[in-house]
C-alpha cells in the first residue's frame, strides 16, 4: 500500500475545462479502490465556490512563502463520488475568477503567479498531512514546479524523504512559459535558471522543470510519448524528452463507466446495451429533433464534441465541409472554443440548416444525447495526446471516425469487413481529402446491416475502465522507488 499525494489544477466533479479533470477526479478513485492511501489537491475556484458541493472549512491555517513574505491560506475539504479526500486552496485573488485559467479573451496575465503560489500551497499543506507521500503525482505545467521544489528548496524536508515524483504531460502544446522575471516570483534558486534547467529560450518554461526534475514521467497514451520526443509534437521540448526516455510511460487515460454507460444513463431517451442496442434508435429520434436534423434511418448521424480549436481538426472539417454536405449524412456539432471557428461553425448551420446542426456552448445532458443519438462520432484532430470521447463512443455502440494520431491512434482499429475485425475508422494524412474519404468509408459500410451491426458489437465490447490504467500507474510508482531511480 502506498500513499499518493495528487497535484491538480481541475478535479471533476468539482472545476473541469478538459481530460485532466476527468483523470484527476477517476484515478485516485481507481488507485483507492486497489488498496492505496490517496488524497488530491486543487485550487478552490469559484465556479466550485457556486456548485452544489460540500465544502467544510479544514482547520489548518497555511503559511505560504510567496514573494518574500509568509500569506496565510485557508484549506477547505470535500470529497470525490468515492469518498478519496480532497483538499482546496483558497486564495481570492487568485482563483475567485470567472474561469480557471482565463477568459474568451485570453489566459490571465498572473498565470504564472497564481500557480507558483498553488505549487507553495501545496507542499505546505502537505507538510502538515498526517501521512508522509510515497508519490507525489503532478499534472502539467500548471503543477510542474512543485517536483523542482522538493529537489531544491525543499530538498531536505523530513516530510519528503521518502517521496518520489511523477510528471503526467497531458498535452505537451500548453507548457507554462513566462518571462525570466518569473524566476525570481517563484523563489527557486538562480542557478536554475540555465539551459539544462528551467531557462528556454530566454523564458522560464514551467513544464521543462516538470519534465526535469520529477522521478518519473507519464502521457496518456503509449503513442503520444513517442510523439512528443519528435520535432513534429515536441513543441520545442523533444529534446529534453529524449533525454529523459527510459523514465517515460505511456497509459492511456481510463473511462468512467459509471458515467458514461447506455445501460444506466439517465440522460437519452432509452437505455440499451450490446446485447440489446434496439433503444438507440430512440436516442437517434431525440437527437435529430433537437437540432431540427431532416432525414431517415438510411442517413447516419455524426456527432462531434469538442473545444473548437486548430488541434481538434475544425480548419480541415471547414475545408471538407461542402462535400460533406453532399454525402447523405447528418452532423451535429456541440463545442465551444476559438471565436472565430465559432463563428464559421454558426454559419455553416444557418448554410446548411436540416443536414448540420451546430450548437456553440456546452451543455452535459446534450453531450450524452449526442453519444447516444449518433451513428458515428467524429474526431479529426491534428493531435490528441489521448481523447476520452472515442472511448465513450465505443460504449455508446457510436462508431467513431478519427486521424491516426496519439491515443486515438491507440483505441481505434480500422474495420476489417473480411474479418469482421476493427472498431472504426482511421485516416493518416492531416487533409480535408482524407477525412471525406473516412466519412465516405464508414457511410457505405453503414448501408450493409449485417456488418455495420457486427461493428457496433465490437465496439460496445470493448473496455477501457480504470482498473487496467490504475495497475500501469502502480508499476510506475513502483519503479521510481527502485534503486535506479532519478533521487
Amino acid at each position: 500500500m502506498m500513499k499518493i499525494l495528487f497535484a491538480s489544477s481541475e478535479v471533476i466533479p468539482f472545476a473541469k475545462t478538459g481530460g485532466l479533470a476527468d483523470v484527476s477526479g477517476s484515478l485516485p478513485e481507481a488507485l483507492a479502490a486497489l488498496g492505496h492511501e490517496v488524497a488530491v489537491v486543487t485550487p478552490l475556484y469559484r465556479s466550485t465556490k457556486e456548485g452544489k458541493h460540500e465544502l467544510r472549512h479544514d482547520e489548518r491555517v497555511l503559511s505560504v512563502p510567496f514573494k518574500t513574505q509568509q500569506w496565510e491560506t485557508q484549506v477547505f475539504r470535500g470529497h470525490s463520488g468515492e469518498g478519496i479526500p480532497v483538499y482546496f486552496i483558497q486564495r481570492d485573488e487568485f482563483f475567485d475568477r470567472t474561469g480557471l485559467y482565463g477568459t474568451p479573451e485570453g489566459d490571465y496575465r498572473d498565470n504564472a503567479e497564481r500557480f507558483i503560489f498553488f505549487n507553495l500551497s501545496f507542499i505546505e499543506l502537505a507538510r502538515l498531512m498526517e501521512f508522509s507521500p510515497d508519490i507525489v503525482h503532478c499534472h502539467d505545467w500548471q503543477t510542474s514546479l512543485i517536483p523542482v521544489y522538493l529537489k531544491s528548496v525543499y530538498g531536505s524536508d523530513p516530510q519528503f524523504q521518502k517521496a518520489r515524483s511523477v510528471f503526467t504531460v497531458h498535452n505537451l502544446a500548453y507548457q507554462g512559459v513566462f518571462p525570466k522575471e518569473i524566476m525570481e516570483v517563484s523563489g527557486l534558486p538562480a542557478e536554475l535558471f540555465v539551459v539544462k534547467g528551467l531557462e528556454y529560450y530566454g523564458k522560464m518554461n514551467f513544464m521543462k522543470g516538470g519534465i526535469l526534475f520529477s522521478d518519473k514521467i507519464t502521457t496518456v497514451s503509449e503513442r503520444y510519448a513517442q510523439e512528443i520526443q519528435t520535432p513534429e509534437y515536441g513543441y520545442g521540448l523533444e529534446g529534453v524528452l529524449k533525454d529523459r526516455s527510459m523514465d517515460i510511460s505511456g497509459i492511456l487515460n481510463g473511462v468512467d463507466y459509471t458515467s458514461w454507460n447506455p445501460q444506466t444513463n439517465p440522460h437519452i431517451a432509452a437505455n440499451y446495451s450490446a446485447k440489446d442496442f434496439s433503444g438507440k434508435s430512440q436516442c437517434r429520434e431525440e437527437l435529430m429533433g433537437l437540432f431540427g436534423l431532416q432525414g431517415t434511418g438510411k442517413s447516419p448521424v455524426i456527432g462531434m464534441i469538442s473545444r473548437m480549436a486548430d488541434q481538434k481538426g475544425f480548419d480541415i472539417l471547414a475545408d471538407a465541409m461542402e462535400d460533406l454536405m453532399k454525402v447523405d449524412i447528418r452532423l451535429v456539432i456541440l463545442g465551444t472554443g476559438d471565436a472565430k471557428y465559432e463563428n464559421q461553425y454558426a454559419q455553416l448551420g444557418k448554410r446548411y440548416a436540416g443536414r448540420l446542426g451546430v450548437k456553440v456552448g456546452f451543455d452535459n445532458t446534450l453531450a450524452h444525447k449526442i453519444e447516444a443519438g449518433s451513428d458515428m462520432f467524429l474526431m479529426p484532430s491534428k493531435y490528441e495526446p489521448c481523447g476520452l470521447n472515442q472511448m465513450y463512443s465505443l460504449k455508446f455502440g457510436t462508431i467513431p471516425i478519427v486521424r491516426a494520431t496519439g491515443g486515438l491512434d491507440d483505441t481505434i482499429r480500422e474495420f476489417d469487413p473480411e474479418t469482421g475485425k476493427g472498431n472504426g475508422f482511421k485516416f493518416k494524412a492531416y487533409s480535408s481529402a482524407e477525412l471525406i474519404k473516412a466519412v465516405k468509408r464508414a457511410r457505405y459500410l453503414y448501408r450493409n446491416n449485417l456488418l455495420w451491426t457486427k461493428l457496433v458489437q465490437n465496439a460496445m465490447k470493448e473496455d477501457f475502465s480504470w482498473k487496467r490504467s490504475a495497475r500501469k500507474y502502480e508499476e510506475v510508482y513502483r519503479s521510481a522507488h527502485a534503486p535506479s531511480a532519478n533521487d
